[in-house]
């Protein structure tokens, strides 16, 4: 019970700070902020659409916390311009069910991706790779000066990564993709990144 409201209280200090700073204009209402609102003033999505999807990712997490702590804690949410990314691993069908439902529940999505799996556990060493990866990856695109980084979200799940957010080009896109792929311990790579309006979807 002190983890839940711990963890509630977080989720609630987070959008109580944060949007109302970017929205409102109230710059002292967290510590910390000034270097949030650079790195989303270099963001695509600018600084209101950026706070929005920040919005967003506390409202489901919030939901998630009331219905099942298991869905917080093994389930991950990306957000970029209201698309809803939803990766990781709960133990049955039912709760990846509810998992989407409180997404759509929480309002704000424009559309919810559906990437949770389905298995009793994971262990570890494979939370460690995995981790290990997305770290990789995340130094890798930050380091390509062809890559504006800031712009993608990465999860990795079982060796699988996910990406979700904007590119400039096909080419920034494929030198991502790439980055990914020559990593050790990547299976595969799943991209929901748009490029001038459209969906990719690699594998």
């Amino acid at each position: 019970m002190l983890f839940k409201s711990l963890k509630h209280m977080a989720i609630i200090v987070t959008l109580t700070c944060f949007i109302g700073v970017l929205l409102s204009g109230c710059f002292g209402a967290a510590v910390g902020t000034g270097a949030w609102i650079a790195n989303a003033a270099s963001d695509k999505r600018g600084l209101k659409k950026a706070a929005i999807d920040l919005g967003i990712r506390a409202r489901i997490n919030n939901l998630w916390l009331d219905h099942n702590e298991e869905i917080i804690t093994r389930a991950n949410i990306a957000v970029f311009n209201g698309r809803v990314l939803l990766t990781g691993i709960v133990s049955s069908d039912q709760l990846r069910q509810d998992a989407v439902r409180l997404a759509w529940k929480a309002g704000g999505a424009k559309e919810v991706i559906n990437e949770l799996e389905v298995f009793k556990a994971n262990s570890l060493a494979g939370f460690t790779r995995d981790t290990w990866i997305s770290a990789q990856l995340k130094t890798s695109i930050a380091l390509d000066k062809n890559i504006a980084a800031i712009n993608y979200s990465i999860n990795v799940v079982r060796g699988t990564v996910y990406l979700l957010g904007i590119a400039d080009t096909a080419d920034e896109l494929e030198r991502v993709l790439t980055h990914a792929r020559q990593i050790n311990y990547v299976r595969r790579v799943l991209s929901y990144v748009i490029i001038e309006r459209q969906k990719i979807h690699s594998s």
